[in-house]
C-alpha cells in the first residue's frame, strides 16, 4: 500500500536445494507460482539471493535500452516488468529471502522510501528467522534422534487427526506395526552403534517406500509404525506385502565392510473395520504383529484373521 507496485512477491530461500520458492505473490500474474522455483543466481531474485545486495532498476526512458535482466521474468509469466526493486532479507550474514516489487510509482524510488523498505526488510528477516527457529524446536520435539523419523509422541497427534478426517469424510485409513526379528543378535554380534545405524537405515528405507501423504514413526526400540492415509484394508494389505518383499531383499550397508539384511514381523489394522478408536486400532495392529512374532516371524498378519 505504501509503495504501490503492480506486483510484489516474497521468495524464501531453500538452502538445501539452493533455490527460492514463492511464499507470497500479490498483484498481476497469469500463472500459479506455488510450485515454481528460482535457482540462486538466476533472474533478479536469484541474483539478489546470491550476492546479498539490493538491486534497483528504474524505469527506462522510452528511447533507451531496457535492462536485459527485465526481459525474462523468472516466474514464467508474460507480465511486463518496466522497473524493479529487489531486496534481500538478511540475518546473521545469511540471506533468508528476497522481496521484489515490480513497476512501482516513480516516487517509490526516492531515498527515504528505499530507506523505509530496508528497515521493513530487516524486521521481516527477524520475523522469518524466529519462525524458523520455532519450527526447528517443534521438529526436535516430534522427531526420533536415532532414525530421523517421527516419534511416538507425534504418532498420537497424527492418529487423532487421521481419525477426525476419516470420520468427517467417511474414508478409511490403515496402520502397519513392524517389529524387527532377532534384532538383539545385531547388538550382541556387532555392538549397539551398528544396531543404531541399522535402525536409522531401516527407518529411512521405510520413509522412501511410502507415499507423501503417509507417515512413518519409530514407536520404540526396534518397532516402527506406518500410518497409511485414506487406504482401506485390501489396498493396505497389498501395500504391506509389497513392502515386506522389498525390505526382505534389501541389504543395509551399516559400515564400509558390513552389510546386513533384516527380517521383520508385520501387523495390519484398518479403521473402521478393526476398531473405531485409534487406541484400539493401534492395539489391533500390534496384536496382529505379535501373532507373527510368536509363530513364523518374517511375515504379515491382518487384524481379525
Amino acid at each position: 500500500q505504501f509503495l504501490l507496485p503492480e506486483q510484489w512477491s516474497l521468495l524464501s530461500v531453500d538452502e538445501s536445494r539452493q533455490a527460492l520458492y514463492y511464499a507470497v505473490v500479490v498483484g498481476q500474474t497469469e500463472v500459479d507460482l506455488s510450485d515454481a522455483r528460482v535457482k540462486v543466481g538466476e533472474g533478479l531474485a536469484g541474483w539478489v539471493a546470491e550476492h546479498g545486495e539490493t538491486l534497483i532498476i528504474p524505469e527506462a526512458e522510452p528511447d533507451s535500452d531496457r535492462d536485459p535482466r527485465l526481459a525474462h521474468p523468472s516466474d514464467g509469466s508474460r507480465f511486463r516488468i518496466r522497473s524493479a526493486i529487489c531486496m534481500p532479507l538478511r540475518s546473521r550474514n545469511r540471506t533468508l529471502g528476497v522481496i521484489q516489487l515490480f513497476n512501482c510509482t516513480v516516487e517509490s524510488l526516492a531515498d527515504d522510501t528505499i530507506a523505509f523498505l530496508h528497515l521493513l526488510c530487516d524486521y521481516a528477516a527477524i520475523a522469518i528467522e524466529n519462525a524458523r527457529a520455532v519450527d526447528r524446536i517443534r521438529e526436535l520435539t516430534i522427531t526420533d534422534d536415532c532414525t530421523g523419523l517421527y516419534n511416538q509422541r507425534h504418532l498420537d497427534r497424527v492418529l487423532r487427526g487421521e481419525s477426525e478426517h476419516a470420520k468427517a469424510t467417511g474414508t478409511p485409513f490403515s496402520l502397519i506395526f513392524i517389529d524387527l526379528d532377532y534384532f538383539k543378535r545385531v547388538n550382541d554380534d556387532h555392538g549397539h552403534q551398528i544396531g543404531s545405524l541399522l535402525l536409522a537405515e531401516f527407518g529411512q528405507a521405510l520413509r522412501s517406500m511410502v507415499r507423501n501423504a503417509d507417515s512413518v514413526f519409530r514407536y520404540g526400540g526396534d518397532e516402527f509404525v506406518i500410518v497409511l492415509h485414506e487406504m482401506g484394508r485390501e489396498e493396505a494389505a497389498h501395500f504391506a506385502r509389497r513392502l515386506h518383499r522389498k525390505l526382505r531383499r534389501k541389504s543395509f550397508r551399516v559400515s564400509r565392510h558390513l552389510e546386513l539384511r533384516v527380517r521383520a514381523s508385520y501387523g495390519l489394522a484398518t479403521w473402521p473395520d478393526d476398531a473405531e478408536d485409534v487406541h484400539n486400532l493401534l492395539r489391533a495392529a500390534d496384536l496382529a504383529m505379535y501373532r507373527v512374532k510368536t509363530t513364523t516371524r518374517d511375515g504379515i498378519a491382518l487384524a481379525g484373521e
